[in-house]
């Protein structure tokens, strides 16, 4: 059973069919799936779908990028993240890549959010875009070690990926590292430890290959499973067990009366792993 990490189930191209989406991401063995929130005006919409659906979780927070839109206080982050099927802050983070300076009310979200994650005991989504040497700063200062978290779709450098882990951090890779220009990519994931990996779709965006140019959505983070198999010498079962594992692991606070500890063919009696950091 595979676990999709990152998704937005609540974004127009998907509500579309969300019916159909729900039902081929269970077909293909998909058992879980985090809707993850970027608005504040969206985050209704984010908790319903996760009421409704006993296998679809929630965050709360706003993305990097919003120019526009309610921005939110820490006090309030932490009330909404109360609700037990929200799993997490965020997504949060920096992205210089479209913004430019001056972009302190970037960096000034970022550590309400952090802040949010410490109090409210959940941990973080973390987004980074053309930001590498500012995101760690910001986190290091904000204690989000403390918090912990995923620093979701990763494209940075391996240099990157081992301080997001020192500081506690899981590395969730996206259809990008399926693509055929991805080296650089493909090699730190070979890197990641596997009890720190976790794999997304980041729907209905980045879809992997062959469907790369496709609508994304949920069954296909099968196909990101796959390929980390193919880079790491395993057989996707073991890549599928351990991100499950690893996802329950990072959100177990949150999950501990929502979704059931998992028993897997050949482990009975073995305990789920703790918590890193």
């Amino acid at each position: 059973m595979y676990i999709d990490s990152h998704c937005h189930l609540s974004f127009p191209e998907l509500v579309a069919d969300q019916q159909g989406v729900l039902d081929r991401m269970r077909k293909a063995g998909v058992s879980t799936a985090l809707n993850v929130c970027v608005r504040m005006e969206e985050f209704p919409q984010v908790l319903a779908l996760a009421e409704s659906q006993p296998d679809v979780f929630a965050t709360v927070g706003v993305h990097p990028d919003g120019t526009e839109g309610q921005e939110p206080s820490v006090a309030q982050l932490v009330a909404l993240a109360a609700h037990p099927k929200v799993l997490a802050i965020g997504e949060t983070g920096l992205d210089y890549y479209r913004l430019k300076e001056p972009l302190d009310w970037q960096r000034d979200r970022f550590r309400v959010h952090i802040r949010a994650a410490r109090e409210a005991g959940k941990p973080l989504v973390v987004h980074t875009r053309s930001a590498p040497e500012d995101t760690l700063t910001i986190m290091k200062e904000e204690g989000a070690a403390q918090a912990g978290g995923v620093m979701h779709c990763f494209t940075e450098s391996l240099e990157f990926a081992l301080e997001a882990l020192a500081l506690g951090f899981y590395i969730s890779f996206s259809g990008i590292v399926t693509f055929r220009n991805a080296g650089a990519l493909q090699a730190v994931a070979q890197r990641v430890p596997p009890d720190r990996l976790l794999i997304e779709t980041d729907a209905p965006y980045l879809a992997p290959v062959p469907y790369r140019g496709k609508l994304n959505e949920p069954a296909r983070v099968v196909v990101v499973a796959q390929k980390l198999a193919e880079l790491t010498s395993q057989p996707v079962a073991a890549v599928a067990r351990a991100t499950r594992e690893n996802f329950l692991c990072l959100f177990r606070p949150a999950l501990s009366e929502s979704l059931p500890i998992p028993v897997f063919p050949g482990d009975e009696g073995n305990r789920i792993m703790q918590p890193k950091g």
